[in-house]
């Protein structure tokens, strides 16, 4: 049987385009809740956040003091699986790099095994070392289909989370709540200088003040229940994203454990079938 060999540009494009199609299978699959009315708290929506994140926080003049327990044992829960998840997605990938590297050493084994029957004088043996080969050869097939559904049903799986839970579910609420706390300290800001305005009798700005202290005021009103709004809404899809996640990971898991039996069965067929190859060597 002759086999064309695939030269490695070919097989990234291939993976590329594999890749590609796995990720488009799962996008409407697995999403993070959607805010009420302004960013949507989706995968896309995450990722957009996460880089405004950093800048948001290091920029926060008023420290947050979680005041609510439930948000305080979710992110704290959301940061523990974050780390948990990173660790068995690196040994899922290392694994599949030792599925992949069983496979060319099986290749090169089966080879092997072939150029000796070939050159192999005592018959039996000649024809068994040759069964061998085309044994392993398949087998090599079985470390290849392996090593894919180690990675595209498991590890990319892995992946999406871990590139969820990392833009941070939690971050836009404390933007929210700075925000909120912002037009507070401006409003009280404004408050104190329509005092002075009164002290010092100056009647032409005094109206301004007043003008613009009830827009504040608004303003805060709205910081607030934004933030109510938002505290809510995450609270609703935080639950439904982790019985989502159950339900998917428990679909996950059981397709790839079907394709390690369904591996291991036929694995133990193919040696089954060479057995009396190999006794009837005499």
């Amino acid at each position: 049987m002759t086999k064309v060999k695939v030269g490695k540009e070919d097989q990234s494009s291939n993976e590329f385009v594999e890749k590609r199609r796995s990720a488009l299978e799962r996008y409407d699959y697995k999403k993070l809740p959607r805010a009420v009315s302004t960013q949507a708290l989706s995968s896309a929506g995450l990722l957009r956040m996460v880089n405004k994140a950093a800048d948001a926080v290091n920029k926060m003049t008023i420290k947050m003091d979680e005041s609510d327990a439930w948000f305080e044992e979710k992110q704290q829960h959301f940061e523990n699986l974050d780390v948990q998840l990173r660790k068995l997605h690196a040994s899922v990938e290392s694994l599949v790099c030792h599925r992949k590297e069983l496979s060319i050493n099986t290749a090169q084994f089966a080879k092997s095994a072939a150029m000796l029957g070939n050159s192999e004088d005592h018959t039996a043996l000649s024809r068994a070392l040759s069964q061998l080969a085309e044994v392993e050869e398949k087998i090599d097939q079985l470390h290849q289909d392996q090593a894919n559904a180690d990675f595209y049903l498991f590890s990319e799986l892995l992946g999406d989370y871990v590139r969820l839970i990392t833009a941070g579910v939690f971050d836009h609420r404390m933007k929210t709540w700075q925000k909120w706390q912002d037009s507070q300290l401006l409003l009280q800001r404004k408050r104190e200088a329509e005092a002075k305005l009164q002290f010092t009798n100056k009647p032409d700005k005094l109206q301004q003040a007043k003008d613009e202290i009830k827009e504040l005021e608004g303003k805060v009103q709205q910081g607030e229940r934004d933030f109510e709004q938002i505290s809510k809404t995450i609270r609703k899809e935080v639950s439904r994203f982790e019985k989502e996640r159950v339900k998917d990971f428990k679909t996950i898991i059981i397709k790839y454990l079907e394709s390690l039996v369904q591996t291991q069965q036929q694995l133990i067929k193919y040696w089954e079938a060479f057995l009396p190859e190999a006794k009837a060597i005499s």
